[in-house]
């Protein structure tokens, strides 16, 4: 059993950012020896996620407006008192922070429409996304 993990730095540029992150990740197996396994995607920070989905303009934006309207940018949450971005930790809740995705052939075995996204919820900022892969 294989097991190899890496930071994979993420750079947003706006406060809500979908980024797709697939193409990072499989290059990270591909320099394992992870042939068939799972990878674990984790992002180490409460104010984004980690989702799959498809990777389609009008989706994302859709999915944007949605993600605003159930969890709207001001709405006098009591945590904006202490950095005023409770709407950035309520979102990740709601999403999570991470997935596990099968491993087959040296690259993720997702299917044909999905992708992974980093979504930033709090940006612009600099942040880390770890990378494992376990498997042979």
């Amino acid at each position: 059993m294989n097991n190899y993990s890496e930071n994979l730095p993420i750079k947003s540029s706006k406060r809500l950012q979908i980024i797709d992150i697939t193409d990072k990740i499989n290059r990270f197996i591909n320099n394992s020896d992870v042939t068939n396994g799972i990878a674990i995607i984790f992002s180490k920070h409460s104010t984004s996620s980690i989702i799959i989905n498809e990777n389609e303009k009008g989706l994302l934006n859709d999915f944007e407006k949605i993600l605003t309207k159930i969890v709207p940018d001001k709405n006098s949450y009591e945590h904006d008192i202490i950095d005023n971005n409770a709407d950035s930790h309520l979102r990740s809740m709601i999403l999570g922070s991470s997935e596990t995705i099968p491993i087959k052939n040296n690259k993720l075995d997702l299917g044909t429409w999905q992708s992974v996204f980093f979504i930033e919820f709090d940006g612009p900022r600099n942040r880390n996304i770890e990378l494992i892969a376990i498997g042979t």
